[in-house]
């Protein structure tokens, strides 16, 4: 078959490329774990098996990586199908693609290659958590003023804001290891849809290629996207998360908020305006964030209205979107790691700030409910009308003004002495009294601190035994060519 030229130049030229850079390595072990199955069956001869085994062992991964697609073949598969062609008796090479199509070869191909990218990313957000660990263990007192619709609201500490991100990024890390679990099967030996007569191991191919199971059905071996709608979707979320964590922290950069100063090896300075100290590292997160969700986004719309049975034509120009995707995720998540890891927080500028406009009235009202037997709405007007004083009267004893607005608004005057009144309205003292399971009291955000610590180490131990798993299966399979 000759196929156009122009299809060539667009089509399949770009596919074997993308296919060479992506999936090469999965394609050559498929043949590796198909074979040794074969033998191990009785469907191929041992000694046919030797020489399939001896062929394969001749395809050059680095010169096939240089190899320019010339038009005399459809795609990768069949050019390493030539090669071992080639390389030994056709007869005895044409024994290699009994039992298996390249629909579940490719199905296989994409599962292995998106296992790897999602253990990549998972391994990222590991990082980033031991990172933003690191920041709220140095910051447990480190008070600032909290926001909420954009606007200065409760007194907090730099650990609880970090803990929140960092309990999201531990929910990012179950999403990404459910999705490895679904990802984690394996299809070959569903050959073209309908599975084969030959008496083949599906087990056995699994063990060789490290999964941890076949897929079931082979109709939906072929068809379903799912497990890939899955992870692009766990890692989606773990973008958002990220992204909006990287927001606030660029404001935090910003002169005018001035709490959050980044090393000097990961900002710029412009070239025509020396004074200027740009966040860019946090900046290409941000971009790399937006990017990569967006591509992930991309991922269903590509698959959404394709038939519901074999797409792996689709692939071949999705598979690309796929790679870039957790590409550009794992890196805008491994660069705030980098960059947070050793940022510094200007904590007397956060401290001031904590004081100012009545942050901290809500603890005002709080205690007039609690100890003074106020309802807790009379106690909130009194605290408001104290705000409108304390920005119309600022010199003003806060004490006096307690007494006023309380007489004014509950008809009987509340003393609270001003050394008293002070200390109750400190920054300290209402992040101290908030001891709520998860709250920012420094006491309570150690403990939540040390039990993220713990699943972190947990989760790290996780990923590591995954990995370890499958290149255990790569030597076994090894192992298992060589005693052919």
């Amino acid at each position: 078959m000759k196929f156009d030229s122009e299809y060539v130049r667009i089509v399949l030229n770009e596919n074997f490329e993308d296919a060479k850079r992506l999936l090469l390595d999965p394609l050559l072990a498929i043949d590796e774990a198909h074979l040794v199955m074969l033998v191990d069956t009785g469907i191929v001869s041992r000694s046919d098996g030797r020489v399939l085994r001896d062929a394969i062992g001749t395809v050059d991964v680095e010169a096939l990586r240089a190899v320019r697609y010339d038009g005399t073949y459809e795609d990768l598969f069949f050019y390493v199908e030539r090669l071992v062609r080639e390389a030994c008796d056709p007869d005895i090479a044409g024994r290699l693609h009994t039992a298996r199509s390249r629909n579940d070869i490719d199905m296989t191909m994409y599962r292995m290659q998106l296992r790897e990218m999602v253990l990549t990313l998972h391994e990222a957000t590991l990082a980033l958590r031991a990172s933003l660990i690191g920041v709220a263990e140095r910051h447990r007192e480190t008070v600032y003023p909290a926001h909420t619709h954009t606007q200065p609201a409760q007194p907090s500490t730099v650990a609880h804001y970090l803990l929140a991100a960092i309990e999201e990024l531990e929910r990012d890390g179950q999403r990404l290891a459910a999705a490895f679990v679904s990802t984690n099967r394996n299809p070959l030996g569903a050959c073209a849809i309908t599975g084969t007569g030959f008496p083949i191991d599906r087990d056995r191919t699994s063990v060789l290629l490290g999964f941890d199971g076949p897929t079931g059905n082979t109709f939906g071996s072929i068809a379903t996207v799912d497990y890939l709608l899955e992870s692009a979707a766990a890692a989606a979320v773990t973008l958002v998360g990220v992204g909006r964590m990287v927001q606030d922290l660029l404001l935090w950069c910003t002169m005018e908020m001035g709490y959050l100063r980044l090393a000097d090896g990961f900002v710029q300075t412009s070239s025509i305006m020396p004074q200027k100290r740009n966040p860019v590292a946090l900046e290409h997160a941000r971009a790399l964030c937006s990017k990569a969700f967006a591509q992930s986004t991309a991922i269903a719309m590509s698959v959404h209205n394709t038939p519901f049975g074999d797409i792996v034509d689709t692939e071949d120009d999705l598979q690309p979107l796929v790679a870039s995707a957790f590409r550009d995720a794992t890196r805008a998540v491994s660069l705030v790691a980098a960059a947070m890891e050793h940022a510094e927080f200007n904590v007397a500028l956060m401290r001031q700030r904590a004081g100012q406009h009545g942050v901290s009235i809500t603890e005002l009202a709080d205690t007039l409910a609690r100890e003074h037997g106020l309802a807790f709405r009379l106690a909130h007007a009194i605290a408001a009308k104290m705000v409108t004083g304390l920005r119309e009267e600022p010199q003003t004893p806060v004490s006096r003004l307690l007494r006023d607005a309380s007489l004014e608004i509950a008809g009987r005057a509340i003393e609270i002495d001003e050394a008293a009144l002070t200390a109750l309205l400190s920054p300290e003292h209402f992040v101290a009294v908030r001891r709520t399971l998860g709250g920012p009291a420094p006491d309570v955000t150690h403990a939540a601190l040390a039990a993220s610590r713990q699943l972190l180490e947990r989760d790290r131990a996780e990923v590591a035994g995954v990995c370890e798993k499958l290149a255990a299966a790569a030597r076994n399979r090894k192992a298992a060519l060589r005693a052919l």
